[in-house]
């Protein structure tokens, strides 16, 4: 039953505007699973052919770069203390960490940040709190977005080509290898942001 469910979920018209509105819900609400639905999408495209893996990439791509934009805008024009969540000693300090590393090396911050969710949130909020220059931040944003879509389509397809099941399994274990991944460079840069300087 779930095979023909998830054949006709990678066929449908609406599979990519559904993982699109994921995938920019994410990059803003870091409870949205954004990742797991451009892996799962990687995984249905290969294991069922549908939809094609470079519109996957394409649209993934285009969803992560709104929603990085949508969080600049949201900084330039709400800031990053208006309200009382962002008040919150583990929240400030995470728009400390970012306003601290945007001015030295945005390209370098935001490309990292794209792939960590709470910092991908602090990062584009924090850009455009302190007036990072658009074009210079919207410019990262675009190659780290890119980036992104193909690192995550990628684990997708990677899985339905070696896995051997059809796409239940390939969704399956694409989405368990994605969220390891993820919890794992959560981990990692908890780690880093908490040790000494």
């Amino acid at each position: 039953m779930a095979e023909p469910f998830l054949t006709d979920l990678a066929s449908s018209p609406w599979a990519l505007p559904l993982m699109a509105l994921l995938v920019f819900a994410d990059a803003l609400l870091v409870v949205i699973p954004g990742e797991v639905a451009v892996t799962a999408m990687g995984a249905l495209a290969v294991s069922t052919g549908q939809p094609p893996i470079v519109a996957v990439v394409a649209v993934a791509a285009a969803a992560a770069f709104a929603g990085d934009a949508a969080g600049y805008l949201i900084g330039r024009t709400v800031g990053i203390d208006r309200w009382r969540w962002m008040r919150h000693p583990r929240v400030a300090a995470a728009f400390a960490w970012a306003r601290g590393r945007l001015h030295r090396s945005a390209a370098t911050v935001v490309f990292t940040a794209r792939f960590i969710p709470f910092a991908r949130v602090a990062v584009t909020v924090t850009a455009g709190a302190t007036r990072v220059r658009p074009t210079r931040f919207l410019g990262a944003c675009a190659l780290a977005a890119l980036g992104w879509a193909v690192y995550q389509s990628l684990i997708g397809a990677a899985v339905g080509a070696i896995v051997p099941g059809g796409p239940v399994v390939a969704v399956i274990v694409s989405v368990v290898l994605a969220l390891g991944l993820g919890f794992a460079v959560d981990a990692v840069a908890a780690k880093r942001v908490r040790a000494p300087r």
